[in-house]
């Protein structure tokens, strides 16, 4: 199982000396022959794929094995994995230069085209995390994975972004839970389902959206559906910073704030610790609904990965990263 969790974590082949680098690096002291032994064992099972002198790559059996090894002590996994991204993440608001958090959603190339001017306006109207996102094409490496055959790959910021730029500025934050968020006229009304992120292995968008519990259409047609969203609390006397920080991040693409309480009052429902103040965010994965609610499956993976911001683009270019793509 160590041997497969370094595998998964890596986008390219790796070599038996490396994994028993990385395996000794982490306490667990294992000879390049021994892993070797294991590596063969795991091949024999279709677990990894030997791709000769570069190394050994899992297969899709070896994920599943791994997603689901222990799934009950992962409980909270996801929690962790928030704020070990926001750490990572290395974006500065003051200079626009860093890498920021991102969402993929894979969806084949008709699909999307066919689709695309209802994406546009998810962001247009203030649905999606901020302005920004970038199209990748087929066989380009997107976070753990390569975009399939005869897809492209969405790429869209991941709220998370929100949370280490706080950081950044003194602003300590609690990601509570993700939930769809019913909307009336374009005005929030309150949370109808929630799932605590201390208590989940997976994101809870990918969830609602895969489950066909969301109403983009209605949202960006009517203004009357339901969005993904989640709910964070950050300190009350923070509160003005923050206000501060997200007119900041609208003006460079990656706003997401919907709402921020004032200190220690329920939020749209929600009530909030003492001294404490309750925050609304938009979902950065909520373009992949339309996809969902049209009738298309697609492959949405939140906190896929790490991007420099600078090779995100504007959602109105989406289009001519498109017919470039298209052309290749």
């Amino acid at each position: 199982m160590d041997i497969l969790e370094i595998l998964q974590g890596q986008p390219h082949p790796v070599n038996s000396a490396d994994i028993a680098d990385m395996l000794n690096d982490d306490g667990n002291v294992m000879s390049d022959r021994t892993v070797r032994h294991y590596l063969k064992q795991m091949d024999h099972e279709g677990l990894t794929t030997n791709t000769g002198r570069k190394g050994r790559m899992i297969t899709p059996k070896g994920k599943t094995k791994v997603d689901n090894h222990a799934a009950f002590d992962k409980t909270g996994f996801l929690s962790a994995k928030i704020d070990q991204m926001t750490y990572a993440m290395t974006f500065d608001l003051e200079t626009g230069v860093g890498t920021v958090v991102v969402n993929t959603i894979f969806v084949s190339l008709q699909d999307f085209e066919n689709c695309l001017d209802k994406v546009e306006r998810v962001f247009k109207y203030g649905y999606a995390m901020g302005t920004l996102a970038a199209l990748l094409s087929s066989g380009t490496p997107c976070g753990q994975t390569v975009v399939p055959d005869g897809h492209v790959g969405l790429v869209t910021v991941c709220s998370v972004t929100l949370n280490g730029v706080l950081l950044k500025h003194g602003i300590p934050s609690h990601a509570r839970f993700g939930g769809i968020l019913e909307l009336k006229e374009g005005k929030p009304r309150g949370f109808s389902h929630i799932i605590q992120y201390d208590g989940t292995t997976v994101d809870p968008l990918e969830v609602f959206i895969r489950s066909g519990m969301t109403n983009y259409i209605g949202a960006i047609t009517t203004g009357t559906g339901a969005i993904g969203a989640s709910f964070r609390e950050i300190p009350a006397d923070s509160r003005p910073m923050a206000l501060t920080l997200s007119h900041k991040l609208d003006k460079v693409g990656l706003g997401g704030i919907f709402e921020i309480a004032r200190r220690s009052r329920p939020l749209r429902g929600i009530p909030v610790s003492t001294g404490r103040a309750g925050m609304i965010v938009i979902g950065g994965l909520n373009p992949a609904s339309i996809f969902e609610e049209s009738g298309i499956r697609v492959k949405a993976s939140a906190l896929a990965g790490i991007m420099p911001y600078e090779n995100l683009q504007h959602y109105s270019l989406l289009r001519k990263s498109l017919a470039s793509i298209k052309r290749e």
